[in-house]
């Protein structure tokens, strides 16, 4: 048995040379994993020996050959294949371990030149791997260090590999190699003249990993699967581990990742509940128990069969109170032993573990996404993700009375959950808690007379309120409607042709008003 290393990372590669080598299986090598299998005192013999033909043009040339590529191809079931490897003396590669130039890891520095990008783009190394997966059946083909110590475990225990082994790795290798091209795809392709590069590239190459199947889409009539990029941001929504009950469903996780990432956008304990992709109660808190309680008060009756989410530890405690509302998926950080006691007893909510981000200023550092993207018909819309996040210096107050701190501090916490709410978006909060939720109207006064009359069902008063509005008024009707139902400060973009109107009638209301200079659209 003959095995073929070609490697750029060398993780791991002594050791699994080594075990084949004990194995019996002869090793070739090329360039620097034959320095390195050499001076472990390993035999090794250099593909140059193989090919009788010297490495050649910087290494750009080495197994590009027959003697190599007739060893990978040739099928041990056809004689003819078999009796011309005899006859030009080509020995069969059954082993093929290759990992490739390190593209994505060169492009991904920053000052990374088109020469740095195009001397990693590997060629020998795909070009074998796709020989060898091709020929799964005769030839094994490792392309990443994870696979090592499987493959060895199954060689020691049987003495040769399965058909299925050598088929999922065949599959993992062609799975390589397309994200390898994609990734060159898209660096290549997002280069402008002057040497800069686009946001958007080209063509868009999505790689992306399935993580289940799930019974159904949106409706029983649909079908789905859940997918996660390939390089995941940690503390994202896919990062989640369920700690019990059922499978997450198609709008269980589409609702969750809504909860989620609102609630991570809050410092301190922060509690966030959704219905239909749409926050209808947040509010921050002491601990989990308070942020839960005043979440809740918003809107009860929505809050039935809906997700909540933690940006705080769930102990026993908050446990007891929440395990009384009917809830779909419950997330958090964390739980202590006594919360996971106390919904052993609720066997079907799903919980999920996620860990908070890392934190930092870059988007992925945070768990989030640096691109949204929408399916239309036959087409996709990318843009960059709405990351913006509004500081207290940005607001600029334009009515003659001024918000109050506390006011302030409400505004900006509006400001975030309105974010997350579907346009057109009326938020009304006090004290770091929704007290009224209008979202998804065709029209702005609609989502405002929304928003007042829930509170008015939950028995909150809106008197003293703040409200969040993630556009502009185009009018004043919808100021005052806002200012009727008990507001005294709103926030807002701006940018309206009829700001002085809106401005003129929040002086003549007596309210503050502050423009955010930034619109909120979630479509």
């Amino acid at each position: 048995m003959n095995a073929l290393i070609s490697v750029s990372d060398k993780t791991g590669i002594a050791e699994l040379a080594q075990a084949l080598h004990a194995q019996g299986v002869r090793l070739v090598s090329t360039g620097g994993t034959a320095k390195l299998l050499a001076e472990q005192g390993l035999p090794v013999t250099e593909v140059a020996e193989v090919t009788g033909f010297p490495e050649m043009l910087d290494g750009r040339v080495k197994t590009l050959h027959p003697m190599v590529h007739g060893g990978l191809l040739a099928r041990r079931d056809v004689p003819e294949h078999m009796a011309a490897l005899k006859e030009h003396g080509i020995a069969t590669i059954d082993i093929l371990v290759v990992n490739l130039y390190p593209f994505e890891a060169t492009v991904a520095r920053p000052g990374c030149t088109l020469e740095d990008a195009i001397e990693n783009i590997d060629i020998g190394g795909p070009a074998m791997v796709r020989s060898a997966a091709k020929n799964w059946k005769d030839v094994a083909v490792l392309t990443d260090a994870s696979q090592y110590q499987p493959v060895l475990a199954e060689l020691k225990a049987c003495g040769k590999l399965s058909d299925k082994t050598r088929f999922a790795l065949a599959v993992a290798a062609f799975n390589r190699i397309s994200n390898y091209d994609a990734a060159i795809s898209d660096h290549l392709s997002s280069l402008q003249e002057d040497g800069s590069r686009s946001l958007f590239a080209g063509q868009a190459n999505g790689r992306f990993v399935k993580l289940q199947d799930l019974r159904y889409g949106e409706n029983p009539h649909q079908q789905a699967a859940f997918y996660r990029d390939l390089y995941p941001a940690p503390g994202s929504l896919v990062t989640a581990r369920q700690v019990q009950g059922k499978e997450l469903s198609y709008n269980n996780i589409a609702d969750a990742d809504a909860a989620w990432e609102c609630v991570k956008s809050f410092e301190g304990p922060a509690c966030v509940i959704v219905k239909h992709a749409n926050p209808c109660g947040v509010a921050l808190g002491a601990d989990a128990l308070s942020a839960y309680a005043k979440a809740l008060q918003t809107d009860p009756t929505s809050a039935f069969g809906g997700i909540i989410a933690f940006n705080c530890t769930l102990d026993g405690k908050a446990a007891q109170i929440v395990a009384k509302q009917f809830v779909e998926v419950l997330m958090a950080p964390a739980f202590t032993d006594e919360a996971l006691e106390v919904f052993k007893a609720k066997a079907n909510v799903r919980l999920l573990q996620i860990a908070l981000p890392p934190g930092g200023e870059r988007p992925w550092e945070q768990g989030r996404n640096l691109m949204d993207i929408k399916r239309i018909g036959s087409g996709l819309l990318m843009q960059t993700a709405d990351n913006h996040e509004l500081a207290l210096a940005d607001l600029k107050v334009v009515t003659k009375k001024q918000p109050t701190l506390q006011e302030l501090q409400d505004l900006l916490f509006a400001w975030t959950v309105a974010k997350y709410v579907k346009s057109n978006a009326i938020v009304f909060c006090k004290d770091g808690m929704t007290m009224g939720v209008g979202a998804g109207q065709m029209s702005r006064l609609d989502s405002a007379r929304i928003a007042s009359i829930k509170a008015k069902h939950a028995g909150l008063s809106l008197r003293g309120t703040v409200v969040a509005s993630d556009a502009f008024f185009p009018f004043r009707d919808g100021l005052d409607v806002v200012v009727d139902a008990g507001a005294s400060c709103v926030i807002q973009p701006g940018g309206s042709m009829r700001d002085g109107e809106v401005i003129a009638a929040a002086d003549e209301r007596e309210v503050a008003m502050v423009f955010s200079g930034v619109r909120h659209f979630r479509h």
